[in-house]
């Protein structure tokens, strides 16, 4: 019988099944990969692998380097069942959480400042999460790959990565402009630029498939 896991449990055991790696390696290839699609605190990363081998599902022997010793982990063959298993279960929805984006709705609460500070703070998060994805993507191009028969995957994953942070980014410049012409947050209702952007939002749905049945 499978325990039970986290989903961040199944994220190390995706790592583990790739090569073995030390705890300190397995944090630095998850803030390369996972952060852009399941961010955990380096902590946290760094101890699910004893948790694994607490369940069987992974193994640490001691190596030694320079006059420090630390735990290689493997996975084992139970692992990978239990790995496999949860890749052919149905993925659980995913969830966003935006905390600025939570502050500009509630920006009629507060002043014109705040809201343009939660949009500059999405703009920072975005362009600093573009620009991880983007050195290992021109890294790639120079050939420093570490895992090159999974290109086809890696490609897939960072084209949504890139494609994400970019639309948050432009959202972050448009929002910026339209709220510096607010005079206030709370009270303008339809202004003549609000009728712009919701006959824009009309022009998205009408045209996206799906959208409308």
């Amino acid at each position: 019988m499978t325990p039970q896991l986290t989903t961040t449990s199944y994220a190390a055991l995706g790592l583990l099944s790739l090569r073995s790696w030390t705890g300190y390696e397995l944090v630095q290839q998850g803030q390369r990969s996972l952060v852009h699609a399941w961010p955990k605190e380096d902590s946290v990363l760094y101890e699910e692998p004893r948790r694994l081998v607490a369940l069987g599902l992974a193994t640490a022997h001691k190596e030694r380097e320079g006059g420090r010793v630390r735990n290689r982990y493997e996975i084992t063959e139970d692992g990978r069942s239990a790995l496999r298993a949860w890749l052919a279960r149905p993925s659980n929805p995913p969830r966003v959480e935006l905390e600025p984006i939570l502050r500009l709705i509630f920006a009629d609460q507060g002043e014109v400042r705040d809201a343009l500070a939660a949009v500059a703070a999405l703009r920072d998060w975005a362009s600093t999460r573009f620009a991880n994805a983007a050195k290992h993507i021109l890294a790639a191009r120079s050939g420093e790959v570490l895992f090159p028969e999974r290109d086809h995957i890696n490609a897939l994953t960072a084209r949504l990565y890139t494609e994400l942070y970019t639309t948050l980014i432009s959202f972050a410049d448009l929002a910026e402009k339209e709220i510096r012409t607010w005079p206030r947050t709370d009270g303008l209702g339809r202004t003549e630029r609000t009728q712009q952007l919701v006959d824009e939002l009309f022009e998205i749905v009408d045209r996206t498939p799906g959208a409308t049945s």
